[in-house]
């Protein structure tokens, strides 16, 4: 059993930067794409939204979350960009060129904490 849920992490790895490569091509219809985008750059974002130490939830967006937006995304692109992603992956892959970092990623997530921290500073230090 082990090996397969390592075999699924492999592939769920490759499919995020198929999806990097598929938001990339100017052949990917815009909300794919834009599905793509969001998806890769969160996955490939040096932090998390939820941080990993957060019992339960911390591991909530790349167990559940992630692949199956992934694979909702996936079944969105057209089969000839797919494709082509795909070889990219493997090129990408074979190179060991290991995995691309997404700054963007990183700054909306920070965004989303910045706004929260915001709302809640707000909640508590407004007056009753």
């Amino acid at each position: 059993m082990w090996q397969r849920v390592k075999a699924w992490a492999r592939r769920l790895k490759a499919d995020v930067l198929t999806l990097w490569f598929c938001a990339r091509d100017p052949r990917t219809p815009w909300a794919p794409k834009l599905l793509a985008a969001a998806l890769a750059a969160y996955a490939l974002s040096p932090i998390d939204l939820i941080p990993d130490f957060i019992p339960v939830l911390g591991y909530l967006d790349e167990v559940i979350l992630l692949p199956i937006g992934i694979w909702i995304c996936l079944a969105m692109i057209p089969p000839h960009v797919l494709a082509d992603g795909r070889r990219q992956t493997e090129e990408w892959l074979a190179a060991k060129r290991g995995k691309p970092t997404s700054y963007a990623g990183m700054a909306f997530i920070l965004g989303v904490w910045i706004v929260v921290a915001a709302v809640v500073a707000w909640a508590l230090l407004r007056e009753p």
